[in-house]
């Protein structure tokens, strides 16, 4: 028995310091990048190289119940900076004011239309043009959830690529810019992510973002700390091997006819977003079919974080159950090799998918093992401590490159500010955060339906 404990006790201290390597290893992978970027800067003042050559684009705004934030986010989007895009809202089956509030805001009439039904998905009821905008569509269509209306977006869709984005999503001018310029620099690129951080604190008016700001609620605050972490180092880390996974539902431009052709979007998962990434590299790697997908570090969308446990609790889970789906459904990747199928998948399906089990387990076992006196209090202290230290070191690195590269945080007492949120979430905040994940797990493992809750979007950051 004490052979078990003691084979247990290493087990959960090398998982935990596994993990934790392999963060710092995306970390370090993820270096070159960003150090590319800070010698770029200098040249960022300069005309474009593509200027007025970039594809044109689709950009895809899926809606339900978004009347306090659709305007706005719409008017952001018509001054993006590019030489041609089209808007396709896609209002589904909103229950609030979201039609009304777009036909209010853009003077929106009934135009009769032909399209091409490419991938299936629910009826539509109306398509709307604007009077004041000519590249601008609203798609009113029945409920089927964000993935039917993404698909619905794809079928209304004119041109080869499209954007998918979240309707609370405000974007810099630039950001189309940016995130479609692998799709100039490399002709193998089938989609391409960008960064999202939260807007929550900052000052958007008439859908320009004005003003970076910090956030006075605490939970809003430390998802910045969060977001960086997870965009900054982890997606750009996995792109350097052509290995991401998770293009996020913020913010993604994909190749509409390779999406179309993998199936669309899947509406019998509520990870729509990182079940297409993943299933594009397992069928494209099946077919060994040469494909790129790239990841933009710049900070170009900005979106609305919960500011309360209830909403935050919901997202996780739905996060967790999402991200279980994703990987159990394409599980075939392992076998076609690669970055993805022998390095990304494994670390995605031990850490991050079954992670919150062992985790939770693994504080369990050894407060009962502290408890029961199998182990000292030194040790137990000293497992704590490693665990802290660790993610307190990866959350400040974070910090640090994003001191380094981006500088969006000006004054010094902001970025006090969140290094005092980074030693804080160690403290109950990351734990509460894995028993929500857990939950996930476990409702996915017992085949609970699986619904999307309410996102309640407040829009006080709006003008």
């Amino acid at each position: 028995m004490s052979a078990l404990l003691a084979g247990l006790e290493w087990f959960f201290l090398l998982y935990f310091v596994l993990i934790n390597a392999g963060y710092i290893a995306l970390n370090l992978l993820a270096l070159p990048t960003l150090h590319r970027k800070i010698a770029l800067r200098a040249l960022e003042d300069l005309p474009p190289t593509y200027s007025g050559f970039e594809p044109p684009v689709s950009l895809l705004v899926p809606a339900y119940n978004e009347e306090a934030t659709i305007a706005s986010s719409v008017r952001s989007l018509l001054q993006l900076d590019y030489p041609e895009f089209e808007i396709v809202v896609v209002n589904d089956g909103s229950r609030d004011a979201t039609l009304e509030a777009l036909a209010k805001a853009f003077e929106l009439e009934v135009f009769p239309e032909a399209h091409c039904r490419r991938l299936p998905a629910k009826a539509v009821r109306a398509i709307y043009h604007s009077r004041l905008h000519a590249n601008l569509r609203v798609v009113d269509k029945e409920n089927g959830g964000k993935a039917d209306a993404l698909n619905v977006g794809i079928n209304a869709s004119r041109f080869p690529l499209f954007c998918a984005m979240d309707a609370d999503s405000i974007l810099q001018r630039d950001s189309l810019r940016r995130v479609t310029q692998p799709f100039l620099d490399d002709p193998r690129t089938i989609a391409s992510g960008g960064t999202v951080r939260i807007a929550n604190g900052c000052t958007v008016s008439g859908g320009h973002l004005e003003r970076v700001a910090l956030p006075r609620n605490l939970l809003a605050l430390v998802q910045i700390v969060e977001y960086l972490r997870a965009f900054l180092f982890g997606r750009l880390g996995w792109a350097t091997l052509n290995a991401v996974l998770i293009i996020s539902g913020a913010f993604g431009v994909f190749r509409k006819d390779t999406v179309v052709e993998a199936g669309g979007y899947r509406a019998d998962t509520i990870g729509e977003d990182m079940e297409l990434v993943v299933r594009l590299h397992r069928v494209l790697r099946s077919r060994r079919q040469p494909y790129s997908i790239h990841f933009v570090p710049d900070p170009i969308c900005w979106t609305e974080a919960p500011e309360d446990l209830a909403v935050l609790k919901g997202q996780r889970i739905r996060w967790q159950r999402g991200l279980a789906e994703s990987l159990h459904s394409n599980r075939g990747l392992v076998r076609t090799g690669g970055a993805a199928g022998l390095l990304a998948f494994p670390f995605f399906m031990v850490f991050e998918c079954y992670g919150p089990l062992i985790e939770v387990a693994g504080y369990l076992f050894m407060a009962a093992m502290f408890l029961v006196g199998h182990i000292s209090a030194a040790a137990f202290l000293a497992f704590l401590a490693l665990a802290f230290s660790l993610g307190f070191l990866l959350s400040v690195s974070a910090l640090l490159l994003e001191e380094l590269a981006f500088h969006l945080y000006p004054r010094f007492s902001q970025m006090a500010a969140l290094v005092g949120v980074a030693l804080v979430e160690n403290l109950g905040y990351r734990q509460l955060v894995t028993l929500w994940r857990l939950v996930g797990l476990t409702r996915w493992l017992r085949g609970a339906r699986s619904t999307w809750g309410t996102m309640t979007r407040k829009g006080s950051w709006q003008r």
